[in-house]
């Protein structure tokens, strides 16, 4: 593990692995422990880096507002103070944004995209979802990030031997600074490029859990508007794929990484 000190800011990450440098950002509330059943299989060929966004586990959590751009920013640093070109980036949920914004301000840091059950935009178009975000900034105001996880789990995790996984949510998001985590979660609503993914030039894997929150139709929404993106679907999992399904996510993530390497990556296309 390592801590690097950037624009006020001291992050924390992990590395493994040797090879071509990809990135693995988690999702929000949580860490680069997002990713610990993924890392020792992928490692076998890439050289992972490992952060904690800002506000978010070991990284420090600073005042002032947060918001996917300065999450990107920060990660975009970090890849520069270590010396990172032309990176291989996944992302699960708020990573998944990131990765969108990291492709977007700087497309040259970019070698690739894989976003785990994420989108381009956290905006309510509708009335419904207008009053699910107002429900979360109220549940979050008045319960703490523990009210919140004890609610979250249960979605994420359902089945009945999923015990110890929902117990893992309920202590790592327990965990969090109250404030940086409300801060966090602000930051996010709002936010939106789905206007420019015609931009991103770069090979794109979305990959879809069939309990995520969000559809599959809303996957394939964005996929159509990216030039060089494809859509893969994890069956029997949920919103965390990488701590319910973390063998077909990595299989998935690892042969997409190898084509894109290769110079085979292909369009649209439909996995299972």
């Amino acid at each position: 593990m390592a801590t690097l000190q950037l624009d006020g800011v001291s992050l924390h990450y992990e590395e493994a692995g040797q090879g071509i440098p990809v990135l693995l950002l988690h999702g929000l509330g949580s860490s680069g422990s997002d990713w610990e059943w993924v890392v020792p299989k992928l490692a076998n060929g890439y050289r992972l880096i490992v952060p904690d966004a800002r506000g978010h586990g070991r990284s420090s959590k600073p005042p002032g507002a947060y918001g996917v751009p300065l999450f990107a920013r920060d990660i975009a640093g970090l890849c520069d103070a270590l010396g990172l070109t032309r990176v291989h980036v996944v992302g699960l949920s708020m990573g998944g944004m990131m990765g969108f914004q990291l492709a977007l301000d700087r497309p040259e840091l970019v070698r690739s995209l894989v976003i785990v059950n994420s989108g381009p935009e956290v905006v309510a178009r509708t009335l419904k979802r207008k009053f699910e975000f107002t429900v979360r900034r109220v549940l979050l105001r008045l319960m703490g990030p523990r009210g919140l996880a004890k609610m979250l789990a249960p979605r994420l995790f359902p089945k009945p031997e999923q015990a110890a996984l929902r117990e893992r949510v309920l202590t790592g998001i327990s965990a969090n600074d109250p404030s940086a985590y409300r801060r966090a979660t602000l930051g996010l609503l709002g936010w939106s490029v789905m206007g420019r993914l015609s931009d991103i030039r770069c090979p794109v894997l979305a990959v879809h859990s069939e309990r995520d929150y969000t559809p599959l139709s809303a996957k394939q929404a964005y996929v159509d508007l990216l030039p060089h993106a494809r859509l893969h679907v994890l069956t029997d999992s949920g919103h965390a794929a990488p701590l319910d399904q973390p063998g077909p996510l990595t299989d998935a993530v690892e042969d997409f990484l190898r084509s894109v390497d290769a110079g085979t990556a292909q369009g649209s296309a439909l996995g299972a």
